[in-house]
C-alpha cells in the first residue's frame, strides 16, 4: 500500500475524527439554545463558537473532569490495548488523576476549550465536505439541487463525479492533521503535573528497590541451599558411613525445602504484587541456620544475649539473612570449620558477630563474586547500621551492628 494512503488505514485516525465530532456535537446542542440553528448568520455562528466557552471553563475546574477527559483522550486519540495500561506507549504522558492543583484545573479547562473550537471546525467542515459530495453525485447523475453546501456547482456532468474521491481525501487527511495536533495538545494540557511525576518516579524507585531486595533475597536463600547440598553431599561420599549419609540427606532435604519456601513467596511478590506474601524469617529462628550449618560438618558456637523477640521486624529479618550469608560464606569457602556465632541485643542495637579461622586461600569471603558480602554491608547501610567484613588476625570476621531503637 503506499505511504500516503496508511494514515486512511489507521483505526487512530477515526476514533481522533470521533474524537474531535463529539466536541462540535456539544456546541450544537448550546447553539440550539442561544442563538439558534434557523438561517444563522455570521454573527450567530461567532455565537456558536464563544456561547459554550465558559461554560467548558467553568467545567474545567471540576476535579474529576480532569481524569475523564484523560481517560477519552487516552481511548480516542491513543487506541489500542495500550491505551489501558499506564507506562506503556504515547499515552502514559496524558494523565488520568483528578485535577490536585489550580495549575491542573486552568490547563483542564484550556484543553476543553482548544477542543471545542478545533472539534466544531472538524464538525462544520465535514458536514459541509458531505453536502458537496451529495451536490457532486447529483450533478454527475445530470440533476441539479440545492443542498446544505455554501459551495454552488456551475452546471452538471459526469466529471463532478471524479471530483468526489478527491474531496473525501482531503476531508481525511484534513482530519488527520487535526487529530495529530489534539494529540500533541493532550500531552501538553492533560500531561501529568510535577507532582504526578515526582509521584510517578518514587513508585518506580519504590518497585526498584524492591526488585533489588528480592534478587538479593534470592541470592542468600538459594545461594545457602546450594551451598549445604554441596558441602553435605561431599562430606557423605568421603565418610562412607551410612549413618552420617542418612543425618546428610535429611539436611539436604530440610535446607531444600526452606529454599523453595523462600522461592514460592518470592513468585508470590512478583506475579501479584497486591496479594500478601507469606511471613519472612526473623532471628527468632535463627536456629534453623545454625542446626543447617551443624549438619553439614561445621562446629558451630552460638551465644545469644538479650531478648531476640524486641528486635523490630525489619530489622530481624535482615539481620536473618546476613547471618545466613555469612554462614554460607564459610561453607562456601572454608568448608567445616569451627564458627563463632554472636548475638547480642541491647543499648539500641543488634550486634551480630560471625567468625571462623581463615582458610588457605586467605579468606572466607575469596574466591566468589563479592556480591553475598557486599550485600550484608548494603543491607546494613539500608538499615542505618554499619557492617565490617574481611581478616582479623588468623580468623575471617563479619561484624554488624544494626539500630533497634
Amino acid at each position: 500500500m503506499p505511504r500516503f494512503l496508511r494514515p486512511l488505514t489507521r483505526t487512530v485516525t477515526y476514533t481522533r475524527w470521533l474524537h474531535l465530532l463529539c466536541a462540535g456535537a456539544f456546541a450544537f446542542v448550546c447553539a440550539a439554545v442561544y442563538p439558534g440553528l434557523s438561517q444563522p448568520t455570521l454573527r450567530d455562528w461567532v455565537l456558536v463558537y464563544l456561547v459554550p466557552v465558559p461554560l467548558l471553563a467553568l467545567a474545567g475546574l471540576v476535579p474529576l473532569v480532569r481524569r475523564a477527559e484523560g481517560l477519552q483522550a487516552r481511548l480516542m486519540l491513543f487506541p489500542g490495548g495500550h491505551a489501558r495500561v499506564a507506562g506503556h506507549g504515547a499515552e502514559s504522558d496524558v494523565s488520568v488523576a483528578p485535577s490536585t492543583s489550580w495549575r491542573d484545573r486552568g490547563r483542564t479547562s484550556a484543553w476543553l476549550v482548544v477542543r471545542l473550537l478545533l472539534g466544531l471546525t472538524v464538525a462544520l467542515l465535514s458536514g459541509q465536505v458531505m453536502a458537496l459530495v451529495l451536490d457532486m453525485t447529483a450533478a454527475a447523475a445530470g440533476t441539479a439541487t440545492h443542498s446544505a453546501s455554501v459551495v454552488t456547482l456551475p452546471g452538471t456532468g459526469w466529471w463532478y463525479g471524479l471530483l468526489i474521491p478527491v474531496t473525501l481525501f482531503v476531508l481525511l487527511y484534513v482530519v488527520v492533521g487535526a487529530g495529530w495536533a489534539m494529540a500533541r495538545v493532550a500531552h501538553t494540557l492533560l500531561g501529568p503535573s510535577s507532582a504526578e511525576r515526582l509521584a510517578a518516579l518514587e513508585e518506580r524507585t519504590e518497585q526498584l528497590l524492591e526488585r533489588n531486595r528480592i534478587a538479593r533475597e534470592l541470592h542468600d536463600s538459594i545461594g545457602h541451599a546450594l551451598t549445604v547440598a554441596v558441602v553435605q553431599a561431599g562430606a557423605a561420599r568421603a565418610a562412607g558411613d551410612p549413618a552420617f549419609t542418612e543425618r546428610a540427606l535429611d539436611a539436604i532435604e530440610e535446607t531444600g525445602r526452606a529454599a523453595l519456601e523462600d522461592l514460592e513467596r518470592v513468585l508470590v511478590v512478583l506475579r501479584e504484587a497486591e496479594q500478601p506474601a507469606s511471613r519472612r524469617p526473623t532471628l527468632q529462628e535463627a536456629d534453623r541456620l545454625l542446626d543447617s550449618a551443624r549438619a553439614s560438618g561445621a562446629k558451630v558456637d552460638a551465644e545469644v544475649c538479650g531478648p531476640l523477640e524486641t528486635v523490630p521486624g525489619p530489622v530481624s529479618r535482615e539481620g536473618y539473612r546476613i547471618l545466613q550469608e555469612a554462614l554460607t560464606n564459610v561453607l562456601r569457602h572454608s568448608g567445616t570449620v569451627p564458627v563463632r556465632v554472636s548475638l547480642a541485643v541491647g543499648d539500641g542495637r543488634l550486634v551480630l558477630e560471625v567468625r571462623n579461622p581463615l582458610s588457605t586461600g586467605g579468606a572466607s569471603g575469596a574466591g566468589g563474586t563479592g556480591s553475598g558480602l557486599r550485600g550484608v554491608r548494603e543491607r546494613a547501610a539500608l538499615l542505618g547500621g554499619r557492617a565490617r567484613t574481611g581478616p582479623v588476625g588468623d580468623e575471617w570476621q563479619v561484624h554488624v551492628e544494626l539500630p533497634v531503637g
